[in-house]
């Protein structure tokens, strides 16, 4: 019988459930996308049902453990989207879910003053993205759930509650709040003043990779969890996929899922002057996370190979890229640069006409890639003015760095030799099996170490020169276009 943990990965998109050893192996993951409903109250709202979610997450994990083996399930963790939150009621059920994409609060963007200030505390500027707009939003709109509400959690954080029973905000996760004090590490009373977010309505603190006890008897039999599993602390998905990668402070990482996060990690609070970016509190303890995001650049590939190579692998892909590199056909897909003060809100694929026979499906596939590889070079530069980066090397990780065209291409954009770890496909699951090695206090010594490399090219400038000028050129034509009625 194995030893194993159990991961709940909430995503924005999907849900997972992964078992893994403690050296690395993933025994079988197991995914369903998440059903999202309407608020018709808001323009732009959307709310999962948290009991609906658990139920999916438990029937996941039912099956992850009957696709793992006999097992034996140590302890269990997770990791979500960062930014979503979930409101917990006084009788003590989960009232609401709030994802990331859920935009309820946006007519209060402009209606607490001094932006500056919010960005000097919380580390990022405050947009409806972050937390405590959803929860001003649910205030002003849906009292009957706002006087119901005892508190409230990260999505992570709601799930181990769900498990343990015991309610704990993780540091990375309070973050994303706009409540969160990132450079003192604690909540901020000047915060919750001013977006007028009572200080009890906050669950306490703990640290990511805490034991905060163990699976309830309860729920560890429904689930088929077993007996005494312990429950880790986990924290935001960007932050556990980070740690996959093992790296130092100093290092580069490109984590790319669903979005791109391009972060550079230090040992203290760091600001940008002109609030382009985003400081974060790692997983790793006295250690931040400084932030660029080149926003939705995963998930267009993802939909790309739907579209193109519905029933083909990526090597597929790669195979075709190598045959028929059509450089005539520019694409521009919403990505986000952090220098830009709005993002490009419609896009599409510029090439010539009548259509030559040049252009095949691989074309609009290179296009998307040379979007991504762009937006992500240019958020890089951001971070590099801003703190610096001496290394020779970027780490990257995530399933939208399965191209090996992709890797190419940032690295011969950035002159970084781009490395990728065995298993990154999986960051945050090997993420999670090292967190909860450490939490354990096992080894970690058998998860491999080793990593495929793309180095730059050094005489291919004035390709990447012309590459540049069309790709800007046709993201500032969509600019101009505008909102399109489609």
């Amino acid at each position: 019988m194995k030893q194993a943990y159990l991961v709940l990965d909430i995503g924005t998109g999907n849900v997972r459930s992964a078992v893994v050893t403690p050296s690395g192996e993933i025994l079988s993951v197991e995914r369903a996308d998440i059903i999202y409903h309407r608020d018709t109250v808001f323009p732009d709202s959307i709310f999962f049902k948290p009991d609906e979610l658990l139920d999916t997450l438990k029937a996941l994990t039912r099956k992850a453990l009957s696709q793992a083996g006999e097992v034996k399930l140590l302890a269990v963790t997770s990791t979500s989207q960062r930014e979503g939150i979930v409101l917990i009621g006084k009788t003590g059920r989960a009232l609401i879910g709030m994802p990331n994409i859920d935009h309820r609060g946006r007519e209060w963007e402009d209606a607490f003053g001094d932006k500056g200030r919010v960005y000097a505390l919380s580390g990022r500027y405050p947009t409806s993205l972050f937390s405590v707009f959803k929860l001003i939003g649910i205030r002003e709109k849906r009292p009957e759930l706002w006087q119901e509400a005892e508190t409230f959690l990260s999505i992570s954080d709601w799930a181990l509650w769900a498990l343990s029973g015991v309610a704990v905000y993780e540091h990375s996760q309070a973050s994303e709040t706009l409540l969160y004090d990132v450079a003192a590490g604690s909540w901020s009373p000047e915060l919750c003043s001013r977006y007028g977010i009572a200080e009890g309505l906050l669950s306490p603190l703990r640290s990511s990779g805490e034991v905060v006890g163990e699976v309830k008897a309860d729920v560890a039999a429904d689930w088929g969890l077993g007996q005494h599993v312990k429950a880790v602390v986990g924290g935001g998905d960007t932050q556990m996929a980070i740690k996959s990668t093992r790296p130092h402070t100093g290092d580069v990482i490109l984590v790319s899922g669903t979005t791109t996060p391009v972060v550079k990690l230090e040992g203290g609070f760091l600001t940008d002057d002109e609030q382009r970016t985003w400081t974060s509190r790692d997983i790793e303890p006295g250690r931040f996370v400084f932030e660029a995001n080149a926003g939705v650049t995963g998930l267009n590939y993802q939909r790309l190979k739907e579209v193109f190579y519905p029933n083909e692998s990526y090597d597929v892909i790669e195979k075709e890229l190598s045959e028929n590199l059509y450089d005539n056909c520019v694409g521009s897909l919403g990505s986000l640069i952090a220098s830009e003060k709005s993002p490009v809100t419609t896009g599409g694929f510029v090439f010539h006409v009548p259509v030559t026979h040049e252009l095949k499906r691989s074309s609009f596939v290179w296009a998307s890639l040379v979007d991504i590889a762009f937006s992500i070079v240019e958020n890089y530069k951001v971070l590099a003015e801003c703190a610096g980066h001496r290394e020779t090397y970027l780490w990257a990780c995530g399933g939208g760095l399965q191209s090996a065209t992709l890797r190419q291409l940032i690295a011969d954009m950035t002159g970084k030799e781009v490395r990728v770890r065995s298993g990154f496909e999986q960051a945050t699951v090997i993420g999670s099996a090292l967190h909860c090695n450490d939490a354990l206090e096992l080894p970690s010594a058998a998860i491999p170490t080793d990593y495929l490399s793309a180095k730059p090219q050094t005489n291919k400038k004035e390709y990447y020169d012309g590459l540049y000028t069309n790709w800007a050129g046709v993201r500032s034509l969509f600019r101009k276009q505008g909102e399109v009625s489609l």
